[in-house]
């Protein structure tokens, strides 16, 4: 493959705790992570937009300590969004094949097909994700051109979101003076950045644990067969913590990160923690057991509705691979041991994978959104050239996947395909 010049993509992860932009040089030879900016956001509420003002200051922050690290200019992002306003809905679609044989413009044909169904007025498409492709009486077909047939068919799950809250994402942006190239779910990009194809071929769920929400996508067969937002997240815990053991809120968020366990019988009863005092009280010790005992119910809980959520999609079964956990609440002591006592599948911790440079910036679970959205511009850069990138010289480099379709774009068989594939 010729040399092409590398172009630098922004993903810019707002969330509920925190705003985080990856930067990300992207060349012929992959992604190379340039810098991170970081910094707390008291601006959404359970991932929706509450405050423009205090959102904005975030990204501005973020921004600029990205761009300083980097060494670069930055204008275009690519935005993250999430919520409990997210929804995920199944739907088919079906084209007469033209001259027997399914072309790309068959494909393009049938996928609008899937899309054209009746949704609020507030809300719009964000992914039209396939499933299966179908020619004839043929189903779980991932690529049908080339083949012979007089019908074709597609199984799609549409994930639409309210406008408002996406709106109010990239007006945010917009303040900052940036242009956001693309509006990308989440769990998506979540999931590009620490999931192998392995695991997508024989079934995973991601759960992404944020601040204020827990967000779940399901893969069977390789493709995407449900996404879902669950509004509650690490924030709750640190609630929990604030009321139980009467500290402020920044206290209990310093000593769920410092000193929290899931699961209580993994700290000895020896242990003791200091607990500063509130409205003037002095500070006092107490058993770090106690800090646990508070901690344990609620994320036993968050681990009961998802499971709940997964066996009402009928697919828990087929989940092979267990579950991957990403986001910032899991890097709480105990969570994965205690995700597999509830769920009853193996689990494991997710960590961007697929890209090299300044690699320690971003090792740990709360950074996949950001790097899968990085991964998720590469992927539109790739398509808007007309080709991939090739990653043959490093053994080392995973391929980067499409996370979806932006609803302004023109539709291509390149993107739908790494969409669900």
């Amino acid at each position: 493959m010729s040399d092409i010049e590398s172009e630098i993509v922004v993903g810019l992860d707002i969330g509920t705790t925190k705003v985080s932009a990856v930067v990300g040089e992207v060349d012929a030879s992959g992604i190379t992570i340039l810098g991170v900016g970081n910094v707390p956001c008291r601006g959404l509420r359970k991932g929706v937009v509450s405050n423009i003002e205090w959102t904005t200051r975030s990204i501005a922050e973020a921004i600029e300590l990205a761009q300083t690290m980097a060494g670069v200019e930055i204008r275009t992002v690519y935005a993250g969004v999430c919520g409990s306003h997210v929804r995920c809905q199944p739907s088919d679609g079906v084209a007469a094949v033209t001259g027997g044989e399914v072309t790309p413009d068959d494909v393009d044909r049938v996928l609008e097909g899937a899309r054209a169904i009746p949704i609020d007025a507030d809300r719009q498409i964000l992914h039209v994700l396939p499933h299966e492709f179908i020619v004839d009486n043929q189903d779980g077909i991932r690529d049908p051109v080339g083949m012979s047939g007089v019908r074709l068919g597609v199984r799609v799950n549409l994930v639409t979101a309210a406008s408002s809250p996406v709106q109010n994402v990239v007006r945010c942006a917009e303040r900052c003076g940036l242009t956001v190239a693309d509006v990308v779910l989440e769990p998506l990009a979540s999931a590009d950045a620490v999931l192998s194809e392995d695991e997508k071929e024989i079934g995973v769920v991601v759960i992404d644990i944020g601040g204020g929400t827990t967000d779940l996508l399901l893969y069977v067969d390789g493709g995407i067969s449900h996404c879902s937002v669950i509004p509650v997240g690490g924030n709750n815990v640190t609630a929990d913590i604030a009321a139980g053991l009467r500290t402020p809120m920044g206290e209990a968020e310093r000593l769920k990160r410092n000193n929290g366990c899931a699961l209580g019988r993994m700290v000895s009863e020896d242990e003791d923690i200091e607990v500063p005092g509130v409205g003037g009280h002095a500070a006092r010790t107490v058993p770090r057991r106690v800090l646990c005992d508070i901690i344990e119910p609620r994320v036993e809980e968050i681990f009961a509705v998802i499971r709940t959520r997964i066996e009402d999609t009928g697919l828990l079964e087929q989940l092979s691979a267990g579950a991957v956990l990403t986001g910032g609440a899991v890097l709480m002591e105990g969570m994965a041991e205690f995700a597999e006592e509830i769920l009853g599948m193996p689990v494991r911790l997710g960590v961007p994978v697929g890209v090299r440079g300044i690699t320690q910036l971003v090792s740990g679970p709360q950074y996949a959104t950001g790097v899968g959205l990085v991964q998720y511009g590469a992927a539109a850069l790739a398509e808007a050239r007309g080709r991939d990138f090739d990653y043959v010289d490093d053994p080392d480099f995973e391929a980067i996947p499409e996370s979806g379709e932006n609803p302004k774009k023109g539709s291509k068989l390149l993107s739908w395909l790494r969409a669900a594939f």
